[in-house]
């Protein structure tokens, strides 16, 4: 039977060992895998740092803990012992007195030592990721900005706060399950010894918890000193931070309570030394009540009797605090508000002196173009065009808005049969080029036309051409692969055949010897890394190749934007990714879900779609926060004058943060107290009603214009804003892009006393249109559907422009075509097949949009041919209208009334160009 047991208490011990050792040979493979990672981007020092720190605060935490538990026990062990011999030799049970003997102070230790290991571990598994804090406070930059209740820099409540707040929470959980352990240990005692060791008759008790109880309410006192802090963080008032009650009620109250905390941890040690047990309750007692009393109910029948019959003069200096910091935290404060008179006095010459801006006025909506990609440029099955990207580039020496999309690899949609581990991780490795259209051009059909298309990919100008076309870092790319292989690598199909090539970069992990092999097989749990005989000596392996990954790999301290988009820089693909720099500890800011109550686009990311390197540009060197980064990360960050000027050319203003701020500025433009208190001139992100979907808040688009009062188009970020349950337009923001303007922010005001129709408003009257109404419901009948664009708002000088293009689908495809676009000016509703007809109708001349030459379109070529550009001249308008007229009488005779109406009007319209012609 003993040996039995002793079998039993083996296998036990050997499965304990590798239940602990599977976790422990887990993080040690990871921490393997991602420091060769690093060492291979060459940002070894990056984690050296970080792992560092981390290692610190693991050491220190866990030391501290273990020795404080640990000490705490140890001063029980003579208790237990005298306890457990009180019990023992009292009943005189032999198996107690072997007990008694067996247990031991040395045994005993032994047990308190596994369980102080045990909870120091736990414990500094807190620290496991907050490295960054520590780094931060200790390398912290000045705000030089200091909040108006208590008159600390901003960077206290920044850098230090945190960091005191987490050294409370530790500091109070060790106090707390060291008390918890020794009132365990000495109630166990007090029970072996049958209940006549009574607490009074163990003295190193009494004074071992009196200890215990006045250090935890040491802590407590600093933690009441803290939340006097974190009173500028406060919801109470009508404005986040500190309200009135909060500075006259609930501060002085955290001082009473903190000197009580102190008072009580002086009498709990007297009292029990003393053996004055009331006392110790009756000081704990008065804590207890002071805190229900001071710190609860008394605020709250101040906040109730005193501030809420007269909430709006008492709260407005803290309404001033939140709006002043409200707009520090979001840099809302050097907004350029400017006053639009929208004036709707344009004429057809307004429209020619705009052309850079109706040249470039974005017609393809992402979604439709989305599908039209897919179906025209993804070439093979196992290419997928996924994210439209908006951009600008120079194109036979003008400057268009752009959309392009990347060409990537997805390897699940091979057949089948050819998904091996060959194929997906060492044939298919990468996708191949991009495709790129104008944003206003399309063919006779509706499909776009393309300065940048097919594979290899074939550019309409110099300034688009590619010469490393292959993808093998995207936003898709999410498995990994080795190259350098004996097996080469698909490139690109070409007809019936295949060519293939060989990774040329010095880009990956190396994996060529048999120790890396095994390590990466383990780590990905593929032994087939082991086995493969195509492995070789200078094979390497590429992963986290997602760009999100790669990206919050190195820097998870920043926030990435959801939409890192691709750039052609001088024949190669770049990604780019803005970066923020983010907090909640902002004092007196307005928090927004999700983003905390601070923000700044500090950094723009960029990542070789080749290579994969990796580079980090400070956009906001006046950021504090990201200098205190550099400070810590010297070789991490670089300045934005090391950029290319090639590539500086594109970086935009980031979609995420323009959200953000336009929906503070929404509120916060409202600088008065009094009109903020009463929400007088609050504004809304206008929503809108395309697709039947009455919740969709409209999205802020990128588009390429003149702004009013200047001279050259600009690329810029733009929303309207309505009033407060109002669809009429108060006003529209932009965010600039380029040079030297990059990263302000205009606002253009409206007339208040003006009825200035918001795009909901523009919505219903299209939709009331009866011409529009009545073609829309016949094409969604003819086996198609209908899908409305992006309503675009446009300022051309002091009016506004509205225009919404029109696709059709039919049902047995997904190819939307662009055919009509609508556009709202005044009074004036008008739908026609090209924007320059429309506006032709509008103000009464041709050749008002494209290139300003008389009514353009692009006519399909022959494969490999470029695209012809056609103008229409009197003779073909004649023959066109010819052609109209016999069509509307071919519709008449066959019933077909709604087609007869629209070819009249195609007529009219084609007889008033003759007309225009002659004169």
């Amino acid at each position: 039977m003993n040996n039995l047991n002793r079998r039993n208490l083996l296998i036990l011990g050997v499965v304990i060992a590798v239940a602990l050792a599977l976790p422990f040979f887990r993080s040690m493979l990871d921490l393997y895998v991602n420091y060769q990672w690093f060492l291979s981007e060459g940002l070894s020092d990056v984690w050296t740092t970080r792992w560092a720190t981390s290692l610190i605060l693991h050491l220190v935490t866990g030391l501290f803990a273990f020795v404080f538990i640990f000490a705490n026990l140890y001063l029980t062990s003579n208790v237990v012992k005298k306890a457990l011999n009180y019990n023992a030799y009292a009943v005189n049970e032999p198996r107690l007195v072997a007990l008694a003997e067996y247990i031991d102070p040395k045994h005993l230790n032994k047990i308190f030592l596994a369980i102080s290991l045990f909870l120091a571990f736990i414990v500094s598994q807190v620290m496991s990721n907050q490295w960054p804090k520590f780094l931060l406070a200790f390398n912290q930059q000045e705000f030089a900005i200091a909040d108006p209740l208590l008159q600390k820099d901003v960077s206290f409540y920044i850098f230090q706060l945190p960091v005191l707040e987490l050294v409370y929470f530790v500091l109070s959980t060790i106090v707390v399950l060291t008390a918890v352990l020794l009132f365990i240990v000495y109630q166990a005692a007090n029970t072996l010894g049958f209940g006549k060791l009574s607490w009074g008759e163990l003295p190193r008790a009494r004074y071992h918890l009196a200890a215990i109880g006045a250090f935890f309410f040491l802590i407590k006192a600093f933690g009441y000193q803290l939340d006097i802090y974190n009173l500028v963080y406060s919801p109470r008032g009508v404005a986040f931070g500190a309200s009135y009650t909060d500075v006259h009620a609930q501060l002085p109250a955290f001082q009473i309570l903190t000197v009580l905390a102190i008072l009580t941890a002086i009498v709990l040690v007297f009292s029990l030394v003393l053996k004055r047990i009331r006392w110790a309750l009756y000081s704990v007692g008065v804590l207890v009540l002071a805190s229900l009393l001071v710190g609860q109910i008394y605020p709250n029948m101040v906040q109730r009797f005193r501030v809420e019959p007269n909430e709006f003069v008492m709260e407005r200096p803290y309404i001033d605090m939140n709006i002043q910091f409200t707009r520090l935290a979001y840099g809302l404060d050097g907004i350029e508000q400017v006053p639009f008179s929208a004036t709707n006095n344009l004429t057809a010459n307004d429209i020619l002196d705009n052309k850079d801006t109706i040249n470039n006025i974005r017609l393809w909506d992402w979604r439709p173009l989305q599908q039209t990609y897919s179906q025209m440029q993804e070439i093979r099955l196992y290419y997928k065009l996924r994210e439209i990207d908006i951009d600008r580039y120079m194109i036979n020496g003008e400057m268009r808005q752009v959309m392009l999309a990347a060409r990537e690899l997805d390897t699940s949609a091979l057949p089948t049969t050819a998904q091996t581990w060959i194929n997906r991780h060492l044939i298919y490795t990468h996708g191949y080029g991009v495709s790129m259209s104008p944003v206003n051009e399309v063919t006779s059909e509706g499909l776009p036309t393309f300065f940048l298309k097919d594979i290899p990919p074939k550019a309409e100008a110099d300034s688009v051409e590619i010469e490393r076309p292959e993808i093998y870092f995207g936003e898709a790319t999410d498995n990994y692969v080795i190259v350098k292989s004996a097996t080469k690598e698909f490139d690109y199909p070409s007809g019936n055949d295949n060519v293939f090539t060989t990774y040329q970069a010095d880009a990956g992990i190396p994996i060529g010897s048999l120790w890396q092999r095994l390590v990466f097989a383990a780590y990905f749990g593929d032994v087939r890394i082991l086995l493969s005989k195509e492995i070789l000596p200078e094979s390497q392996l590429l992963m986290n190749r997602t760009i999100m990954d790669r990206l919050t790999n190195v820097a998870p301290f920043l926030r990435f934007d959801s939409d890192p988009y691709l750039v052609i820089n001088e024949g190669r693909l770049v990604w780019i990714a803005d970066a923020y720099t983010a907090s909640s500890q902002y004092p007196f800011s307005q928090p927004t879900r999700g983003t905390g109550n601070y923000i700044r686009n500090s950094v723009k990311a960029t990542v070789d779609a080749y290579t994969g390197e990796m580079k980090f540009f400070i956009s906001d060197p006046n950021d504090p926060i990201i200098q205190s980064y550099q400070a810590i990360f010297p070789n991490l960050f670089n300045s934005m004058d090391e950029m290319p000027e090639s590539l500086r050319k594109h970086i935009r203003y980031p979609e995420d943060l323009f959200k953000i701020q336009s929906r503070i500025y929404a509120t916060y433009h409202m600088q008065d107290a009094g009109i903020f208190y009463n929400r007088e001139d609050e504004w809304n992100i206008p929503r809108l009603v395309s697709g039947g979907d009455n919740n969709q808040l409209m999205e802020p688009y990128y588009t390429l214009m003149t702004l009013p009062g200047e001279e050259d188009p600009e690329f810029i970020l733009m929303t309207p804003f309505t009033p407060a349950k109002r669809d009429n337009m108060i006003s529209w923001m932009a965010a600039r892009s380029d040079g030297d303007n990059y990263g302000k922010l205009l606002v253009y005001t409206f007339p208040k006393q003006e009825l200035i129709y918001g795009p909901a408003q523009i919505e219903a009257r299209i939709n009331q249109d009866s011409y529009i109404a009545q073609n829309m419901a016949l094409w969604n009948q003819r086996s198609s559907s209908v899908i409305r664009g992006n309503l675009l708002v446009l300022p051309i000088n002091e009016s506004l422009l509205y225009v919404q293009p029109l696709f059709l689908q039919a049902e047995q495809g997904r190819l939307p075509a662009l055919r009509r676009v609508i556009v709202v000016y005044g009074e004036r509703v008008v739908m026609e097949e090209t924007l320059d007809l429309a506006l032709q109708k509008i103000f009464g001349q041709s050749g008002l949009s494209g290139t300003g030459t008389p009514t353009r379109t692009t006519s399909p070529a022959p494969e490999g041919e470029e695209s012809a550009v056609v103008e229409v001249t009197v003779s073909q308008l004649a023959t066109q209208a010819r052609q109209a007229y016999e069509e509307a009488n071919e519709r008449l005779k066959a019933g077909d009334w709604n087609g007869y109406g629209e070819k009249l009007q195609e007529l009219e319209r084609l007889l008033q160009d003759l007309e225009r012609r002659g004169r």
